[in-house]
């Protein structure tokens, strides 16, 4: 451990959370000097400590003593400090010559008033990115502002002659669902009411996530939403570059507008976007796009916003589900090697050899070792189930999309949205007797799609409400498996992503009996109230809250 003088601790403190154990966290410093920090770090002898002290705050050479002797307390910094902070960054930059340096400073950033399909193309990114959505579950989308329903009006439709079309098509549907949620709220009630032993509060906040779960259909993909990202330096660069790539004009405007904000405090790891080599790779995404579209025109069958010939669910619900297209028939062999291989002082070459000679049964009693005594879900197998790999093809409404969408440790890709592969109607609103009002918003939504589409197909994808089908195919390991299915089947899930997840469980299972014996946290069965057990855990755990801290 390095020693200090009282004046260098003086100095040190308000950066650093200790100054007497090797295990710290930095406060107070601009992002840019964090990055540049780590980046000196990596190349010196010297503590992060002394790094800080010598060659930061110490150093007339590095431009930034009078950033960091300034009151840790100073919230705001000045545009000089910050240009400071950036020039000496780059100077950092030319000597080390690696980008990864970006990785190591980042940013929050809001991100409001965008639309669903918006928030799509952003949660695209997933490295280095940590986005947060506005829930449609938990918060009634019934509120207006200057009179107007809150959807996003894409200017090049609001410019066109589908303006009022488009508008009135959303206002229907956004009218539609304000209007039915007291009455699906009290159809709720009528059909669940509260029992003892559960606290009002609990009660409400279900009776409100099961109104939100079953009305969250009609909200068109235009609804406005806000977002938060936390993300380094880095990702926020190459995310921005593919937003000013983008075809649609609300994702090049956001990308401008994100742009200009980071700029205000990371802006030596995002200038890139808009600069040599972010335009050339803009270039690049453009006709990489059009370069697949065109190969593949002659064999879709289709163009534009015409109907795709064979596409179901016309009008009505199609189940669609999760289909496994693909999957290795070796799974079993190529886990087992993997899980011996840091146990056995062996090549790997001499593993597979072995592991090929096993029978199935000392094959099992291998993989049974990875994932025996699994207490709950939490505990995951290790990385050698990372050996094999599904691809499902997966047809659900979009609203469910959105929710299997944040899984980052997976390959998806989606199809354009579009009201050809029908939509589901939730068993509910046909029970309760309001399956005409739902009818009448989803046709007007495919009507007006139809007549948008033919010249504006890309951008007719917001006016589609959320209960119609879209496809993805996704591409996971059975590591991410036991994770992403375990978690989304749990009872307090919404029913249309539990059956997605009960569906792909149950392929793997037909194929990797063995793989698929340790998923034991999967729930299979259908509930009619799912938040229920989950609130009355919330209210357990806020009153443990209230005895500890002298509340009650």
């Amino acid at each position: 451990m390095d020693e200090f003088s009282e004046e260098e601790k003086r100095l040190l403190q308000p950066y650093v959370t200790n100054m007497d154990r090797p295990i710290f966290a930095l406060t107070n410093l601009p992002e840019v000097v964090k990055g540049a920090l780590f980046s000196r770090y990596s190349r010196s002898t010297k503590s992060l400590r002394r790094v800080l002290l010598d060659e930061f705050m110490l150093s007339d050479e590095s431009g930034l003593k009078e950033v960091l002797m300034a009151a840790p307390q100073q919230k705001a910094r000045s545009p000089v400090q910050v240009r400071k902070a950036e020039e000496f960054y780059e100077r950092v930059l030319v000597g080390y010559g690696d980008d990864s340096v970006a990785e190591l400073a980042g940013a929050h950033i809001a991100i409001e008033d965008i639309s669903i399909v918006a928030t799509k193309t952003l949660e695209d990114s997933r490295i280095g990115l940590s986005p947060l959505e506005k829930s449609t579950r938990y918060v009634y989308f019934d509120n207006k502002r200057d009179g107007r329903w809150l959807y996003h009006r894409e200017k090049t439709l609001m410019a066109s002659e589908f303006a009022s079309l488009y508008e009135q098509t959303c206002d229907h549907a956004f009218q539609t669902y304000a209007d039915l949620i007291p009455k699906i709220s009290k159809f709720i009630m009528e059909r669940e009411p509260r029992d003892d032993k559960t606290s009002e509060r609990a009660y409400a906040a279900t009776v409100r996530a099961k109104t939100c779960d079953i009305l969250r259909g009609l909200l068109p993909a235009s609804t406005l939403t806000n977002m938060g990202f936390f993300g380094d330096g880095r990702a926020f660069e190459y995310l921005l570059t593919k937003l000013y790539a983008d075809d649609m004009a609300e994702m090049r405007d956001i990308g401008d507008a994100m742009h200009g904000e980071l700029a205000k405090v990371i802006p030596s790891f995002v200038k890139r976007a808009k600069e040599k080599y972010g335009i050339a790779l803009q270039d690049y995404f453009r006709k990489q796009r059009g370069a697949i579209a065109d190969a593949g025109a002659k064999y879709s069958g289709a163009s534009g916003g015409a109907r795709p010939a064979g596409s179901g669910g016309e009008g009505g619900a199609n189940d669609g589900g999760a289909v496994l297209v693909d999957y290795d028939p070796h799974a079993e062999d190529r886990i087992a090697e993997a899980a011996l291989y840091p146990y056995m002082l062996k090549p790997m070459n001499e593993i597979k050899a072995i592991v090929k000679g096993m029978s199935k049964e000392e094959k099992e009693t291998v993989i049974g070792a990875c994932i025996s005594d699994r207490e709950n879900r939490r505990q995951k197998p290790g990385r050698a189930f990372e050996h094999a790999y599904y691809t499902f093809d997966v047809c659900g409404n979009y609203g469910c999309y959105r929710d299997m969408h944040r899984h980052r440790i997976l390959t998806q890709q989606r199809q354009l949205l579009t009201p050809y592969l029908g939509y589901k109607m939730p068993k509910e609103i046909t029970e309760a007797g309001y399956d005409k009002e739902f009818k009448d918003a989803m046709d007007r939504a495919k009507d007006a799609y139809g007549q948008i589409a033919k010249k504006y197909p890309k951008q007719a994808q917001y006016v589609i409400p959320l209960a119609y089908n879209i496809r993805w195919y996704m591409t996971f390991n059975l590591r991410e498996a036991y994770h992403m299915l375990e978690l989304r089947s749990s009872m307090q899930g919404h029913i249309d992503y539990r059956e997605i997840a009960q569906k792909m469980f149950s392929e793997i299972e037909k194929v990797h009996p063995s793989l698929a014996s340790g998923m034991r946290f999967m729930d299979m069965k259908s509930y009619a109230f799912e938040r229920l057990e989950a609130e009355k855990r919330i209210d357990r755990k806020m009153e443990e809250l209230a005895k500890k801290y002298g509340r009650q």
